[in-house]
């Protein structure tokens, strides 16, 4: 093989590797947001459920102090 021939050889794979890398950090940074969205969700769904809990027992609450005389 040439010198000419290895150095366009070696571009190739230069450039590979670069395309490579940059789709590596792009799928880490999707990894990465989807998890910072996942968190997101995660807290919005626990305020949401807390607030739940806290209808369903002070609605409880209160049909204990209806049903007593």
């Amino acid at each position: 093989m040439s010198d000419g021939h290895l150095h366009i050889g070696v571009e190739r794979i230069e450039a590979a590797l670069a395309r490579i890398e940059k789709a590596a950090n792009a799928r880490a940074f999707d990894i990465d947001r989807i998890r910072r969205r996942h968190e997101t969700l995660r807290q919005r769904v626990e305020t949401a459920i807390e607030a739940l809990d806290s209808l369903i027992l002070r609605q409880a609450h209160d049909d204990d102090r209806e049903d007593q005389p």
